[in-house]
This record gives structure tokens, C-alpha cells and sequence, in this order.
């Protein structure tokens, strides 16, 4: 969420990056509505500071007639606030200098790492080798958990959890605090995430509950546990690694990747977030370190990708730039997205009021930064598909074997 006096100072400016993200806003009942509430705040306060007055002087007729007066002022306070409010949630952040304006064809490719394999034979892709090497199960799968339904099984369920944890082990080993959040979380969490209002058809609902979600990122709960807090500048940056299940819907995906472990509905996610001081120099400086983070992963992995940094209209509306980490995965002949690092600016902390003290005792709203380190089952992707040998075995990276204990999985 921005600042509403932010906006009625830069409100061309808020209007042009809305505009770049295809986002419809109305900025100016935005302003009048925020007229309204202020003069109505105004005028609560002065009955309640008129009704305080009449109590200390026991006068109880004029006392009898605040109270009414106020309690219609109150309700229309409420009506006028509940309104701000849903029109503020629909404002987007606003876009760094070098976010590329337009649709999903100006993503501009940052730099690259590492060359694709190339092959003497006729390369399989993941599924062909799951079924071969019996460690991938789509048709139970699907039987069991409906369209997008999986099994990790035999060695390709060890090769998630050493992915996992080799991940969790090299963020860490950078200071990084390592939290198990919750992945069933309330409302006020997406929305303060700014998850919602524009995600929410990704999100599963509980339908007993009213107000209960599953979350697709461990980002929504580690940002949602220093709501309502005010931190001390002593105790930032603060520094964590999450993992947990993740759940989405994919219904904005509707046609696309519907075979293999792409784009499924249930998978696990090891994510980095920062929350720093509100600072956009410091932020940026912090953003090139989650890259570094993940960056170095994939490195370590062996596996060749490119860094993209995002257009306008295919970034998250919440965040003021975004780089995504696409790695080349043979059995496609390109590279898929497989990361993903972000920097919100106070957008979100606003939203989950998340404030530090700094060092002159002003409150201020910190920033946030999230970023994957890893996600699986996608990125079995290209393990699978670029260590791959004729034969249809797959030899494991160095790195991971210490946690598979096997150096290669052949077919059975």
C-alpha cells in the first residue's frame, strides 16, 4: 500500500506506473473520498473532546446529544474508512526506472550463466524419465489428487529433500534465521502480503472456515509475523529462510504446462526474506544479495540459466521490481522460470504495519525483500533433464550427494 499523501503528491506518477501495469485506478474518488474521511475524523474528534467535557461537568443533556450526533458520525466515519480502504488495496507499487514497459514479450534478459547441454542423442524430457527411472508417478497421482496430482517416489523423492535441504544449508550458513512457517494462515496475512486483492483466484480457501487460506509462499506467513510490531533499528536487518508446502489454485494458468511437474497445484519452496530499514539504496544493495544467494545455488548445481528482469505487466502489482532466474531445461529446448527475487519497498509493511524505531526515536515503516532460493518439484526439471545420459540414467550433482547418498539414479 502507498502513502496516501504520497499519492496526492506524485499523483501523475501513481497514475502512470498503474497505467504501465494495466491496472484501473481512480485516483481522483480516490482523493475526494480521502477528503471526506479526513473532515469526518476531524469532526468525531472535536464531539469526543465536546463529549469529554460535558462528562467532567456531569452535564448529561448536552452529553445525551453528542452521543447521538457522534454515533451517526461514527458510522458514517466507518462506511467512508471501509471505502478508502478498498481503493487504497487496489493502487499498485510504483515501478523502478528500469522496469521494461509493456506486456510479457519486453522481459529483458539481465545476463546469462552457463551453456546448455548438448547431446549425442535425442534428449528425454522429465516425465519420459520419471516413468523410466520409476521415481515420478503422474498417473496415481491424478488419481489420487485430481489434475496436476503427482508422486515423488524412490530416488526422486530423496533428490527433492536433498534439494531442500542443501538449499536450507547454504542460506544459513549466511546468517539467515531458519523458520517453519504456518501455510494455513488468515486473511489480514495474503492481504498484507499483497497477495490479495489481485491473487486471490490462486489461493485455496477453507470452506468451513471463514476466514482461513492456504498459502502459495512462505513469504505471506514470515512477513505476517511482525504485524502490528515495531522493531528497534538495533535488531535490522532481519534475515529469514522459510520452508514450507506451498498450494495454488493455477486457475490464471488455465491451458499452460499441463503435463509433468511444472506448474502443479502442491510443492515446497525454500524462501529468503528481508526486512531492512526504509531505505531504498540499502534495499537495493540487500536485493543483490538474495540474487547472489540463488544465483550461486544454480551455480553450484551446474545448471545454466539467465536472470529477467520483469516487464511492467508481468511483475507482481506489489512489488517495485522483480528479477526472475529461468533455467534451462532440456526436455523444453528453453529456459523456465524457476526463481524469483523481489523488493516491495513499504508497500507490504504498510499494509501488516511493520514499523522500527530508528536511531532518533522516529517511527518509520520498514522495507521488505523476498526472494526463492529453490522450489521443487520444478526444478527436478532440469536436474533430470540436463544430467540425463543416453541410457535414460542421471547423475547428481556433487554438491547434493552428501544428502542422496547415490551419485546416480538409473533406470529400473
Amino acid at each position: 500500500m502507498l502513502d496516501i499523501n504520497y499519492i496526492r503528491e506524485n499523483k501523475e506518477l501513481v497514475e502512470k506506473s498503474a497505467e504501465s501495469r494495466k491496472t484501473a485506478v481512480d485516483l481522483d474518488k480516490l482523493l475526494q473520498l480521502d477528503d471526506q474521511r479526513r473532515d469526518l475524523i476531524q469532526k468525531v474528534d472535536d464531539l469526543r473532546a465536546k463529549r469529554n467535557e460535558a462528562a467532567k461537568v456531569k452535564d448529561i443533556e448536552v452529553g445525551r446529544k453528542i452521543k447521538e450526533e457522534l454515533g451517526g458520525l461514527e458510522k458514517q466515519l466507518d462506511d467512508a474508512e471501509k471505502n478508502w480502504y478498498d481503493l487504497m488495496l487496489q493502487i499498485p507499487n510504483i515501478l523502478l526506472d528500469e522496469v521494461p514497459i509493456g506486456d510479457i514479450s519486453l522481459n529483458k534478459v539481465v545476463r546469462k550463466s552457463g551453456e546448455p547441454p548438448k547431446f549425442n542423442f535425442k534428449p528425454r524430457d522429465h516425465i519420459e524419465l520419471g516413468k523410466m527411472l520409476d521415481i515420478i508417478d503422474f498417473d496415481r497421482g491424478v488419481k489420487v489428487s485430481g489434475f496436476r496430482g503427482y508422486f515423488l517416489k524412490n530416488e526422486g523423492a530423496m533428490l527433492q529433500l536433498a534439494i531442500l535441504n542443501y538449499a536450507l544449508d547454504h542460506i544459513v550458513s549466511k546468517g539467515y534465521q531458519l523458520v517453519i512457517p504456518p501455510t494455513v494462515v488468515r486473511g489480514f496475512a495474503l492481504e498484507g502480503a499483497g497477495q490479495f486483492p489481485w491473487g486471490k483466484e490462486e489461493t485455496f480457501k477453507f470452506e468451513s472456515e471463514e476466514d482461513l487460506w492456504l498459502t502459495g509462499t512462505a513469504e505471506v506467513s514470515l512477513m505476517a509475523m511482525h504485524s502490528n510490531e515495531v522493531l528497534d533499528i538495533k535488531d535490522l536487518p532481519k534475515k529469514y529462510v522459510g520452508i514450507s508446502a506451498c498450494y495454488r489454485t493455477e486457475v490464471g494458468s488455465y491451458g499452460k504446462d499441463t503435463k509433468g511437474l511444472y506448474r502443479v497445484h502442491e510443492f515446497y519452496k525454500v524462501e529468503q526474506l528481508i526486512l531492512c530499514e526504509n531505505n531504498e539504496q540499502q534495499s537495493l544493495g540487500f536485493f543483490e544479495e538474495l540474487q547472489d544467494n540463488s544465483e550461486e545455488i544454480l551455480q553450484e548445481l551446474g545448471l545454466p540459466y539467465q536472470v529477467v528482469c520483469l516487464s511492467s505487466e508481468d511483475m507482481p502489482k506489489k512489488f517495485v521490481v522483480t528479477y526472475d532466474i529461468e533455467t534451462w531445461m532440456s526436455g523444453r529446448e528453453s529456459y523456465g522460470e524457476t526463481h524469483s527475487n523481489s523488493v516491495a519497498f513499504d508497500f507490504q509493511t504498510r499494509r501488516l504495519k511493520i514499523r522500527y524505531r530508528d536511531k532518533d526515536g522516529k517511527i518509520k515503516f520498514c522495507h521488505a525483500l523476498n526472494n526463492t532460493a529453490i522450489a521443487s518439484p520444478r526444478i527436478l526439471i532440469p536436474l533430470l533433464e540436463n544430467f540425463q545420459a543416453e541410457d535414460g540414467s542421471v547423475k547428481i550433482p556433487e554438491v547434493l550427494q552428501k544428502y542422496t547418498n547415490f551419485s546416480e539414479i538409473k533406470p529400473k
